[in-house]
């Protein structure tokens, strides 16, 4: 009786779990429906913000109409939505895509701004912000990318409505990679491994002679230089120092 009654519980404890996953798996199932209504109900999930419902109903609009009316628009709004959800792989796949078979759409321009935007964010770290954190050793690899997607944007569409947005995002991560650059002269520095810190600090003032690190970076030269040696360099240096900041 007692091993009737274990296997009994033991059956009813699977048939509950296999009903749990079967309801899991019907309430993330999209409906046989017209491509225009699943269409339309994955625009109203986009616009409350249910970015992962929107985005299931447009992979499965994706694979079942891969040649429909609504192709190219369910691929741009997948993109968007991937993106909303921080999904940096499956963005970055689907704009390339879109890109690659799609390299004269009108909606070109959107792809390859939305590429920099996927990029920006990986870069963006919400609690480091939050608690003004300065992180600019860390790795500047989607910083780097997204600058070179926004600036292939400008490049190849420069009247796009998002070209001003775009120069207005490079100055930001412009600041950003200037800052890691020279945050790794100055561990060099620190080393005292003065040949590198020089080279690193010349970089800086040579690829971001318009930002808030021209000033440190001149300073790093100049420090550098002179204890290598190379006095000629160091006064170059520091003459273009007080050339560009007068006041000291």
């Amino acid at each position: 009786m007692a091993k009737q009654r274990s296997l009994w519980l033991t059956l009813t404890l699977t048939l509950a779990l296999a009903a749990t996953g079967c309801a899991g798996t019907s309430k993330n199932e999209v409906p046989d429906e017209a491509p225009e209504v699943l269409y339309q109900d994955a625009q109203a999930r986009l616009q409350a913000g249910n970015y992962i419902r929107a985005a299931e109903l447009l992979e499965a609009m994706d694979a079942r109409y891969p040649f429909g009316a609504y192709s190219n628009q369910v691929q741009l709004d997948l993109i968007y939505a991937y993106y909303k959800q921080d999904d940096t792989v499956r963005a970055l796949a689907n704009i390339d895509r879109f890109i690659r078979l799609n390299p004269n759409h009108p909606s070109i321009d959107y792809a390859r701004y939305m590429r920099g935007l996927t990029n920006m964010s990986a870069d963006y770290n919400f609690f480091q912000d939050l608690f003004n954190v300065d992180r600019a050793d860390r790795d500047p690899g989607y910083a780097r990318q997204a600058f070179a997607d926004f600036r292939q944007l400008l490049r190849q569409h420069p009247d796009s409505v998002y070209a001003a947005d775009a120069r207005a995002r490079m100055i930001s991560l412009k600041n950003r990679l200037a800052r890691h650059d020279l945050a790794v002269a100055e561990y060099y520095v620190k080393r005292q491994a003065w040949l590198a810190a020089a080279n690193r600090a010349k970089f800086v003032v040579e690829s971001y002679p318009d930002t808030e690190q021209l000033k440190p970076a001149l300073q790093i030269m100049q420090q550098a230089y002179d204890q290598l040696g190379l006095t000629g360099m160091a006064n170059h240096a520091e003459a273009v120092l007080r050339a560009n900041y007068p006041a000291g």
